[in-house]
């Protein structure tokens, strides 16, 4: 499915979309809850669809409107003995509710996309390993077996998904548990946002110190109805623009988000006045929009990238790839890439994006100065099924050929 843009300059004011990452842990929350709860500001992304269909598997009564979901929570169901989890190709999807069956103790079995299914679970299979849990990969995941409550020793530098779906489960059961960090933790905001939403559905998760998360054990989920704030990791797409010679408002980003992306508003007023270094350990996501604006400006070093090789796609890699089809210079190694700026050039052929829904969007960005074809552009719709309909309305010439709205 591709796409043509055209030379264009964005102009104009756009809302923020809902919050992939919150909506994803509000809904499991509501799902795990002794009632019914509304969740307002949803947009049904790929990645969101997976986590609706995981939660009916488990039990949950779903009922969808345009931008909300009503959830009836599994609190005081029965729950299936075996449950197929249908996972597509989300990450986040796949490690929450393993974590979450892991807790309830039935039998289950998770599927995916062969991408999704060869990403990194060895923090889920250590513990099953050590806890005589059945756990069996092929082409799917089964497991069979519960948890026990306790202190669980993990690396501070592995996914924060993996913790996520720990404090999903080990909030039922009946006794306290911790997680301690042995080494500096990555990606601490994705757990602040995880303890956010417990927070709002009334479960106790608190950091005791640096290092240490406390999980009271028996604890109940409380259904309440709650509204997704907007998603500053796909806004940094939209107020790209303005990185590149354009004039965008982008609006509904709530100011005091506990999102760790929040920060790219400072880093690309960085990008635009000085060549500089770059940490992106705690923000990976914001990486190909990080590596588009120092392209077009004055360049940069980027730190901490070795984490994006695990994305939907080699991701560190796969942006030097794109970058040098605009004529951009950049030197790869494991855990550092430096973009060098120049003059844009227009890609001669239309741009691999590698079925990776960032890769889609960082490309567009370019192809608004340049001009060009994009093929593959439905992979946005894993995160922002929207977006090409967003750019349009920033003034940006985008044909579309074959793309399914």
């Amino acid at each position: 499915m591709n796409v043509l843009i055209k030379p264009s300059c964005a102009m104009g004011e756009v809302k923020a979309p809902p919050s992939k990452s919150m909506a994803h842990r509000l809904l499991i929350c509501a799902a795990l809850s002794d009632g019914v709860s509304k969740i307002d500001n949803i947009a049904y992304s790929e990645d969101i669809l997976a986590t609706l269909d995981c939660l009916k598997a488990m039990g949950a009564g779903i009922s969808k409107e345009e931008t909300s979901v009503t959830v009836e929570g599994i609190k005081n169901k029965t729950i299936p003995s075996t449950v197929r989890y249908e996972c597509r190709e989300s990450g986040s999807t796949l490690r929450f509710f393993i974590g979450i069956a892991l807790a309830i103790g039935n039998e289950s079995h998770f599927y995916g996309t062969e991408k999704l299914l060869s990403r990194p679970l060895s923090v889920y299979e250590d513990i099953c390993r050590e806890q005589n849990i059945e756990y069996r990969a092929g082409d799917h995941i089964s497991i069979k077996g519960n948890i026990k409550p306790g202190i669980y020793d993990l690396p501070g530098n592995i996914s924060s998904q993996f913790i996520t779906g720990l404090l999903f489960g080990l909030v039922l059961l009946d006794k306290d548990s911790q997680i301690c960090f042995n080494t500096e933790i990555e990606s601490r905001s994705y757990i602040d946002l995880t303890l956010d939403a417990l927070s709002q559905y009334e479960v106790e998760v608190k950091w005791t110190d640096e290092r240490t998360i406390f999980i009271k054990g028996g604890q109940t989920y409380k259904s309440r109805n709650t509204v997704v704030e907007g998603d500053y990791s796909n806004a940094a797409f939209l107020d790209i623009f303005n990185t590149l010679g354009g004039n965008v408002k982008v609006t509904g980003l709530r100011k005091e988000s506990l999102q760790g992306d929040r920060v790219y508003k400072d880093l690309f007023e960085q990008l635009t006045k000085e060549r500089g270094t770059i940490d992106i350990c705690d923000c990976p996501d914001l990486g190909p929009a990080l590596m588009v604006v120092a392209a077009a400006n004055k360049g940069a070093v980027f730190t901490g990238t070795k984490r994006l090789k695990i994305k939907e796609s080699d991701r560190g890699s796969v942006m030097c790839e794109l970058l040098s089809r605009f004529g951009i210079k950049t030197v790869f190694e494991e855990d550092c890439i430096e973009v060098t700026a120049s003059a844009l050039k227009a890609p001669k052929e239309p741009i691999d994006t590698h079925n990776d829904h960032r890769i889609v969007m960082a490309a567009a960005s370019l192809l608004s100065v340049t001009g060009g074809e994009l093929a593959g552009a439905s992979a946005v719709r894993k995160s922002f099924p929207d977006y090409f309909e967003q750019i349009k309305h920033l003034n940006i010439e985008v044909e579309t050929d074959g793309l399914d709205k």
